[in-house]
């Protein structure tokens, strides 16, 4: 066997072999190339064509199928919450919310939350809040704004 066929074939178990030990596809296109490459090498092409083989072949099969290997394997996954069920609710303020001093709370959906304020204003006890976002283990809330209705 050629030195270049050698080169091909370690190439391509490498390239399979880091395919294998991942997750997502990341260089299944290359063994494609090496793989044709490794041909050529047999069938005793020169090495410019075994390169321009090489590089063709991954490109004619990374192109088209990169965009929807990145859309199923490379998805984050989010787990939704039961918490994420606040958000847009209405909740009444049971300490004074001030965000300068790193205090206050929230009952809401009938379980209390530590709370802040999404501008940065005071919110006084009994008042009416909307919970807008969760940060960590505190809900982002902001005052209701009052409607009048005739």
């Amino acid at each position: 066997m050629e030195l270049t066929s050698i080169f091909w074939l370690i190439l391509m178990i490498a390239m399979l072999a880091i395919e294998a030990a991942t997750v997502n596809l990341v260089t299944l296109w290359f063994a494609f190339g090496a793989m044709a490459a490794l041909v050529a090498s047999v069938c005793k092409c020169e090495l410019w064509l075994q390169i321009i083989l090489f590089a063709g072949v991954t490109l004619v099969t990374l192109l088209p199928t990169r965009k929807l290997a990145k859309k199923y394997f490379s998805k984050r996954r989010t787990q939704p919450t039961n918490a994420d069920r606040v958000i847009g609710q209405s909740c009444i303020v049971t300490e004074e919310i001030d965000n300068t001093a790193a205090k206050g709370t929230v009952s809401c959906k009938g379980k209390l939350w530590t709370a802040r304020t999404a501008d940065g204003e005071k919110a006084a006890v009994g008042s009416v809040v909307q919970a807008v976002a969760i940060e960590g283990v505190k809900l982002i809330v902001e005052p209701v704004k009052e409607t009048v209705t005739l």
